[in-house]
């Protein structure tokens, strides 16, 4: 198959299958971004979770429409929805795709999901090389960072593709929020650290007391912390809001996504887990300091190493395949306040804002 601009048929319609969750969609962007550059006036769905209907939305630039997938086995992004399957397949087949993407992992559980949407041919990643066809099935590139697989793949189907820039564009009205909301919490955004201490999988998550050390030693410093989180994460920013002594302003629960993300293009740096938020933090340019418990680091850290520091204990069983630690979290307690905190003022003295 050849995807090329040069090709003698260009595809008309093209399905992209990718059901996760918004940070792994993000490091897609950069793959959509090239596929609509290539092909522009190619129809273009994307195959995902029902949650990727605003993320569909914010990029329609790159994107026509959601077609969502209900779930199956080996997709632990969501609960599976059985019997919703025979309905989407045919929903798949009725749109009569030329080209269907597998750009959702290895293809070990996804190939099978990209096979029956009825396309007129079918491309992505098979998990060895023994399975790969040229310029069609790439064998899966274990070692490159997420953006890059993607790109990876569609130059592996004779699209030029280079660009690993993310973005995330934010509307007026979610940056006039945004300052309102500063305003509101007496926050000075270019003397402001925003901490966000949840994650989707607990086995992800840094310990909220170390969270909460951290938020007190840079209020000692004088700099301005700034809590945010969804409504689910109330809990845990809560602990992280009280340990500190309260000296953090709590935003938990009162942005949404392109709010927050505005948010974060306004401060001074982000501190949060591996978790969605870096790939916000790494679209708009804030520096970050992300704490990787039990992720696959090589493949999951934002590009700009100088920009976004990544800190990883070393432990043998990394990546880690458990929603909750079974053996008392080493990864994450293997990285200390201290650690934290030098490589945040680090960045804070880099950036040549420090407090007045």
């Amino acid at each position: 198959m050849n995807l090329s601009a040069n090709a003698s048929v260009q595809p008309a319609r093209i399905a992209v299958f990718r059901a996760l969750q918004l940070g792994d969609m993000l490091c897609a962007v950069p793959a959509l971004r090239t596929l609509r550059h290539a092909f522009p006036s190619a129809h273009i769905t994307l195959v995902g979770l029902p949650g990727a209907r605003g993320f569909a939305q914010r990029f329609d630039r790159y994107i026509d429409d959601l077609l969502e997938f209900p779930g199956a086995a080996g997709f632990p992004e969501q609960a599976a929805r059985l019997q919703a399957l025979p309905g989407f397949y045919r929903q798949a087949q009725a749109r009569a795709f030329d080209v269907a993407l597998q750009c959702h992992g290895s293809g070990k559980h996804s190939n099978d999901i990209v096979r029956c949407l009825g396309a007129r041919q079918w491309a992505g990643f098979v998990p060895t090389q023994a399975e790969a066809v040229p310029g069609c099935r790439m064998a899966w590139p274990d070692r490159l960072p997420e953006p890059l697989r993607y790109l990876a793949l569609l130059r592996y189907l004779g699209v030029p593709a280079f660009d690993s820039t993310l973005e995330l564009p934010v509307s007026a009205q979610e940056q006039a929020a945004a300052g309102a909301l500063l305003r509101h919490a007496n926050l000075d955004p270019g003397r402001t650290v925003l901490m966000h201490v949840g994650a989707r999988l607990p086995s992800r998550r840094w310990p909220t007391g170390r969270f909460a050390a951290v938020a007190a030693g840079l209020a000692g410093l004088g700099w301005q912390v700034a809590l945010t989180g969804t409504d689910d994460e109330a809990t845990l920013v809560a602990e992280v809001w009280r340990g500190c002594g309260m000296r953090a302003a709590n935003l938990c629960g009162r942005t949404t996504l392109g709010e927050l993300a505005a948010l974060t293009g306004r401060c001074r740096l982000v501190i949060c887990n591996d978790t969605g938020l870096s790939h916000v933090a790494a679209a708009v340019r804030t520096p970050s300091v992300v704490i990787a418990s039990g992720s696959d680091v090589r493949r999951w850290a934002p590009l700009d190493s100088r920009r976004h520091v990544v800190i990883a204990a070393n432990v043998p069983c990394r990546p880690c395949s458990h929603a909750v630690c079974p053996i008392g979290h080493p990864c994450a307690l293997g990285v200390s306040v201290d650690d934290v905190l030098a490589r945040a003022r680090r960045q804070l003295d880099e950036s040549h804002h420090a407090p007045s």
